[in-house]
């Protein structure tokens, strides 16, 4: 059996204790065994989610909490803006467009960090009361600052996709009055996928409008919740998973995991940047979810994918849309340490030299390694 490895910013690599926890004997949803773990893993979200607000945990992809939002929010026609600077940004637009909002988009360059003030100018200017926008862009590697975009947009009530940035870098939805953040079970959580969750303080709840879906509906949601109960069957050996996963995380300590993803971040930067390569993404500490690398010239990124793959049993990402066959996404959100990452900047070295680029060699792995010895600031 050929050893794989899995590189990409989600799903990522699952802990052995955490799939062991998935394999374990199904129990009744309605049942005391399950409302225990429940309970546990409603308690741990809150906490990650650095909230005292109800967190609402549907059985769907993180794009299943990102369309609750529109759908409890807003009614045909209400005029919204959307942040974009990337895929995922694109698609908070495509939701809002499908549930036919009037949407007011306010576009980045891929691969450019949104400006707060900008982005407060231009929903004053447009009128808006509901603003969507992502934290971390994994097509892009840009993680905004929305603790700044939540200051510049003031009252209007802000909903930040946080799928793959929750539990990476800091997110503190209470402190910086995040109205409602999504997210999802298989990226920095390290469960499977299958999982999404969001979160809604009573002030919002206070104003939703009647829930344009059957199954997204927070309120029949959080009416169930309250009681322990689920709305509708929940993937419960995926919950008993994310209840260890969460655990793991916790008992590691939010600072902790940051500062580890910081680090990661930092020491792929450097690999890369030491076979000659030029970064996509942001070259500084944000950069802590995915490293975007522009592909040599001559070099063709989805062949160099499958060269990976195919050869060295090794899986990066792709780029998204435009960008695909340009550029190549290395994750390091989850269960990862250095030596992972070693092996990531190790295996683009070789694959890059068997397809005949022209790159440094043999200077990748000790650059990481420093890279991710140095002391984060304030250590």
């Amino acid at each position: 059996m050929e050893k794989r490895y899995l590189f990409t910013p989600g799903p990522t690599p699952v802990p052995p204790a955490v799939l062991a926890a998935g394999a374990e004997p199904i129990v009744h949803h309605r049942g005391a065994d399950f409302r225990e773990i429940y309970a546990s893993v409603l308690g741990q979200l809150q906490a990650v989610f650095r909230t005292e607000a109800d967190v609402l945990l549907f059985t769907a992809s993180g794009t299943g909490a990102m369309e609750s939002a529109p759908a409890n929010l807003c009614a045909p026609d209400d005029r919204v803006t959307v942040v974009s600077h990337g895929s995922f940004g694109e698609r908070w637009l495509a939701i809002c467009e499908q549930h036919r909002l009037d949407v007011h988009a306010i576009r980045y360059e891929w691969g450019e960090r949104p400006d707060p003030s900008e982005v407060g100018s231009a929903v004053r200017a447009a009128g808006t009361r509901i603003v969507f926008c992502q934290h971390s862009d994994t097509s892009t590697g840009v993680v905004s600052d929305v603790e700044a975009i939540k200051e510049a947009v003031g009252d209007a009530t802000l909903v930040v996709d946080a799928v793959s940035s929750l539990g990476a870098v800091p997110l503190e939805t209470d402190a910086w009055g995040i109205d409602v953040v999504v997210s999802g079970s298989q990226k920095a959580l390290m469960a499977p996928p299958g999982l999404a969750m969001v979160s809604v303080p009573e002030h919002v709840l206070a104003k939703v409008k009647p829930s344009r879906s059957f199954y997204f509906d927070w309120l029949r949601n959080k009416k169930a919740q309250d009681a322990l109960d689920a709305a509708f069957t929940p993937a419960v050996s995926t919950i008993r998973s994310l209840d260890v996963a969460l655990g793991l995380l916790l008992e590691q300590g939010l600072p902790a995991a940051f500062d580890r993803h910081l680090r990661l971040g930092r020491a792929t930067r450097a690999g890369v940047k030491a076979m000659g390569l030029e970064l996509f993404s942001p070259d500084d500490d944000t950069a802590a979810v995915v490293t975007a690398v522009r592909a040599p010239e001559g070099i063709d990124a989805d062949e160099l994918l499958r060269h990976l793959r195919d050869r060295h049993g090794v899986t990066l990402a792709p780029g998204q849309q435009h960008l695909k066959g340009k550029i190549f996404r290395i994750g390091h959100i989850g269960w990862f340490d250095i030596f992972d990452i070693a092996s990531a900047v190790a295996a683009v070295e070789l694959s890059l030299t068997e397809l005949g680029a022209d790159i440094e060699r043999g200077a990748a792995v000790p650059a990481a390694f420093e890279a991710f010895e140095r002391p984060t600031v304030g250590a």
